[in-house]
């Protein structure tokens, strides 16, 4: 019995596989404001970094994660608004292909500006296309905390932190605070 056991531990830590954390880039960084290309194919690799990316977000821990925020600028997102966070969402090549009229003014923070929360005014609903981690394409519609998290994540992709949307005045302030965190650590 005790060597049954052993065989079924040794052949999960065989299958076992290891995450990696990453290092999440913090504004002003100019990568930050790189437009991420294309995957051209969903493969080990990209499925590799989706669960490097998850692993990173939840230990931030956040809610969602662009690749471009880890210096991968291919377009792919994590998200996972769940309260008890297993309800791990991947966009690989996501698209909003339809946003509602509605507009809607919501609290926002980045693990990109950690510590800076504001209010930014995006679509209250959207509708998202993307692939998923078997490179199956599937549609998505988004509203409250989800569609806001798709917005701020797919600004990341086109190069833009949610901090782009205040005043001259705030932005000044923020990347001031940025610049001081980053030379005090």
């Amino acid at each position: 019995m005790a060597n049954a056991s052993l065989q079924r531990l040794a052949a999960s830590q065989i299958t076992l596989e290891i995450m990696a954390l990453l290092s999440i880039l913090n504004y002003p960084d100019k990568r930050l404001h790189k437009v991420a290309k294309p995957v051209p194919e969903v493969n080990d690799r990209i499925r590799r970094l989706v669960a490097d990316m998850a692993e990173t977000m939840y230990a931030a821990p956040g809610v969602g994660l662009a690749a471009t925020q880890v210096d991968v600028h291919e377009r792919v997102i994590v998200i996972d608004v769940s309260e008890t966070h297993d309800e791990l969402l991947a966009f690989i090549n996501p698209e909003i292909v339809w946003s509602s009229d509605e507009r809607k003014l919501s609290e926002e923070g980045c693990l990109s500006v950690p510590g800076i929360y504001d209010n930014v005014e995006r679509a209250e609903k959207v509708r998202v296309r993307a692939l998923n981690e078997k490179g199956e394409t599937f549609e998505l519609d988004c509203e409250g905390l989800l569609a806001v998290c798709i917005q701020h994540e797919m600004d990341h992709l086109m190069g833009h932190v949610f901090v782009e949307y205040l005043s001259p005045l705030k932005q000044t302030r923020i990347k001031s605070k940025m610049k001081k965190l980053a030379h005090a650590m």
